[in-house]
């Protein structure tokens, strides 16, 4: 996935206004003709398609009704309302919200999923995550960012936050590659305690942890750690910002890679092994 750039939200607006646009021309209508059909000016059409207008959720099924598009209204909808929030800067977010609170801003997110799915290609998932492991990857943050240094409090919060592993009917599905097990994050002895709590908390019934091996052959390149939220919401964090994905199309897409990487990925015994020969390899 390219980094998308600061300016998305209105690339993300035009984009919308294009493919309404597209859904007109193969309806074979002017936009005067779908003016008529909406019944509103036909400058409003106008307007619309050159996201010089945001439309509202009852525009776009009036569109795609008048254009024999019906099937895509939810699809359109669902792009339309996420375009402000589906990228955020990081650096915007902390001039507002600290470590901590980022962490506790997630809590009724993962408090109301049922199903969580987490593929993780650099990192630990931070609901595994130990204190040591947490304070080191927070601090790396905070150096990225030049936030202040709440570390402490943040590192208590996402700890917190973890209950929900024991607690409710929550599951959680978890898919990380092998080099996330060799990427040191603080010194031999955090990795080494990380690796251990891997090979406890893989015995909770709610979680489900694969690890896909170096050698397993791929059908993609890795891409960045996203979480799925039931089937509604994708979250993919980059460097610089968090994407959030609400389009159902798209977390389609997400849903259809996670359930190829799990079928790559090794459980129970095999996945024990790998992690044993991590901790091995540490010294």
């Amino acid at each position: 996935m390219p980094t998308i750039p600061s300016s998305s939200a209105q690339a993300a607006r035009e984009a919308l206004a294009g493919r309404l646009k597209e859904i007109r021309r193969d309806a074979g209508l002017t936009g005067g003709d779908l003016a008529v059909r909406c019944g509103w000016h036909k400058a409003k059409s106008s307007r619309i398609e050159n996201a010089k207008t945001t439309p509202s959720d009852a525009d776009i099924r009036a569109w795609c009704a008048a254009c024999g598009a019906d099937d895509q209204a939810a699809d359109i909808i669902a792009a339309n309302r996420a375009v402000e929030s589906m990228y955020v800067q990081w650096r915007r977010v902390h001039k507002q919200k600290t470590l901590r609170h980022l962490q506790e801003g997630l809590v009724p997110l993962y408090e109301r999923t049922k199903l969580h799915r987490v593929y993780s290609s650099d990192v630990i998932p931070g609901l595994l995550q130990t204190e040591g492991y947490v304070t080191a990857a927070l601090a790396s943050v905070a150096w990225l960012r030049d936030l202040p240094d709440d570390i402490p409090e943040a590192v208590a919060a996402r700890l917190a936050r973890a209950r929900v592993l024991r607690e409710g009917d929550h599951r959680f599905v978890m898919v990380i590659e092998e080099n996330v097990l060799r990427h040191q994050m603080g010194d031999e002895e955090t990795m080494a305690g990380q690796l251990g709590h891997l090979l406890s908390v893989m015995s909770l019934p709610s979680v489900s942890l694969g690890i896909i091996p170096f050698k397993s052959r791929r059908l993609l390149w890795p891409v960045e750690t996203f979480n799925v939220y039931d089937d509604e919401q994708v979250s993919v964090e980059l460097l610089t910002a968090s994407v959030t994905v609400t389009a159902p199309g798209e977390v389609r897409d997400y849903l259809k890679l996670f359930a190829e990487l799990q079928k790559r990925a090794v459980y129970g015994a095999q996945a024990r092994s790998l992690i044993a020969a991590a901790i091995e390899a540490l010294g």
